[in-house]
């Protein structure tokens, strides 16, 4: 479920979700999508939380089994009846499923985190106390999943069901025909030394990473969009960077005030445009009229490579504006107005000017590698 995205959004707050598919019983059998979120609400035709969502299980409106015969459809898809249906979920395990994803939505350990997290006081501890803990943390973890919390396909959960099982009892996960075994202290001190092999075996071969992955997330440096109509304060840190910011830059022997300025006499075909452009009181002035005039045919495909081009000048004919550049850390996100092609905004903001402003940040960082 962890790879179908979604979310929705209250009071402003985007609530992270996700989803996966139900049949819910309305006469005949219906497919849709039983929506879980990160506050706790579920969605399938009603607003549910667990326990509205335990009802509907037990009252058969949201199905896990299905008689032969019945009949299904999903929405603008198609209909069909079922002659042999099968499915091991049982309502219970569906909860588990949907509290589990709750926990992760939130970031929290879910039933099998929870449950190693028990396993690793109780093999620390060996009391009896923290056996029993761990036996029900164990048997929290929906059914069906259980196999799968060592994350170990050759023994599955057995080496834990052992430890989970007191002396004398029948296995509580039995994988083989048959009546389960009775465990017995040499299968306990068998589970006791598969942990012990596991534990020296990841701290022989701790967990790959690439090795130029960064030690720590990276913090970000966000630019806001701002206007200073009295005039730009003496260190305006972070505005340095603004593509509003008044740093004369030279192109093949022309001067503009600005990027911005720079940018848009640049994107037009129309050499007068292009000369108003570059002589424009303001850089929303010197956009506003690009705004109407003839676009170079390319343009939609060579901006990112001239708003690089144009980046690269700024920094290199303003040696304080790339010392600055060179002393910001993590990424940068630019948010402003005007095309989300170039700013973080929101859910559709590409960012590509965060991004190139980066990539020149990058550059400078090599100047000296290769002396």
């Amino acid at each position: 479920m962890t790879r179908n995205r979604t979310y929705r959004i209250v009071d402003g707050e985007r609530i992270e979700g996700t989803w996966r598919p139900v049949f819910v019983h309305n006469w005949n059998y219906h497919l849709t999508d039983l929506k879980i979120f990160a506050d706790g609400a579920i969605h399938c035709w009603d607003w549910l939380d667990l326990d509205g969502l335990r009802a509907k299980l037990e009252s058969g409106r949201i199905a896990t089994a299905i008689e032969p015969g019945a009949r299904a459809s999903a929405h603008h898809l198609g209909a069909w009846r079922f002659d042999d249906f099968r499915s091991s979920l049982t309502p219970e395990m569906l909860l588990g499923e949907v509290a589990d994803e709750i926990d992760r939505l939130n970031d929290r350990p879910d039933s099998s985190g929870r449950c190693r997290q028990a396993l690793d006081r109780y093999l620390e501890t060996r009391t009896e106390e923290d056996r029993q803990a761990l036996r029900t943390a164990y048997l929290d973890i929906p059914e069906h999943l259980r196999v799968y919390v060592l994350g170990d396909m050759d023994n599955k959960d057995h080496p834990l069901a052992v430890l989970c099982t007191s002396l004398g009892e029948p296995l509580l996960a039995n994988r083989t025909p048959g009546s389960p075994p009775i465990v017995t202290e040499k299968m306990r001190d068998q589970a006791f030394a598969y942990f012990t092999h596991q534990t020296r075996a990841e701290q022989t071969f701790p967990p790959h990473t690439p090795a130029d992955d960064p030690e720590t997330q990276p913090t970000a440096l966000h630019i806001t969009h701002t206007v200073y109509p009295s005039g730009w304060p003496t260190e305006p840190g972070p505005h340095y960077l603004q593509n509003e910011y008044p740093a004369p830059i030279e192109i093949s022997g022309t001067t503009y005030p600005t990027v911005t300025h720079a940018y848009w006499a640049l994107s037009t075909t129309d050499a007068e445009t292009r000369d108003q452009i570059r002589q424009a009181d303001r850089p929303f002035n010197a956009e506003r009229l690009a705004r109407d005039a003839p676009r170079a045919p390319t343009w939609p495909d060579s901006r990112a490579a001239v708003m690089a081009t144009l980046l690269r000048a700024k920094f290199a004919q303003h040696p304080h504006l790339a010392d600055y550049l060179r002393s910001t850390r993590g990424r940068i996100h630019y948010s402003g107005t005007g095309s989300t092609y170039w700013t973080a905004a929101g859910e559709t903001g590409r960012n590509w000017t965060g991004r190139l402003l980066e990539l020149i940040r990058s550059e400078y960082m090599i100047e000296h590698m290769f002396d």
